[in-house]
């Protein structure tokens, strides 16, 4: 799988160890920086990653930042992105399986890299149900065209 990355100030440690992670299980990085530890924008880095998805050159992201909060919000205004802050195994398995997510964000600072790690591995092996999970999906992508052909 193809996978964008990228993260602000608070995150450099933890993405480079994610982007290590993920090429051990075979993917291919795309690295969105930041590529030092000095402040940054987080919109910045997350429209880098969340384009990416919205245009189909990487089938998935993960962003990184004090609180994957603020990275969420902006990769979201994209059309097509599904992102959320997952804080444990639970909510990562069912950001794919009933949400269909296909970008991750992470907390530099509340999570520790085993958890992490287990986290990602989960999210990138669960599959998504499908099903009336589906049919919802399919509803937020309606709301989105509806809220862009609005601004028109």
């Amino acid at each position: 799988m193809r996978i964008a990355i990228g993260c602000d100030h608070r995150g450099c440690d933890v993405k480079d160890k994610v982007a290590e992670l993920l090429r051990s299980l075979d993917h291919e990085v795309v690295d969105e920086g930041t590529y030092e530890c000095a402040s940054v924008d987080y919109p910045d880095i997350a429209a880098a990653v969340a384009q990416k998805v919205s245009d189909g050159e990487v089938e998935r992201g993960i962003l990184i930042c004090g609180t994957g909060i603020g990275m969420c919000i902006a990769a979201n205004k994209f059309p097509g992105v599904r992102a959320a802050p997952c804080h444990d195994d639970l909510t990562a398995e069912m950001s794919r399986l009933h949400n269909d997510l296909n970008v991750l964000c992470l907390s530099a600072d509340m999570l520790g890299g085993r958890l992490i790690d287990r986290m990602i591995k989960i999210w990138l092996t669960t599959d998504f149900e499908g099903g009336r999970h589906a049919r919802r999906v399919e509803k937020i992508g309606q709301l989105e065209k509806q809220s862009t052909s609005d601004c028109s």
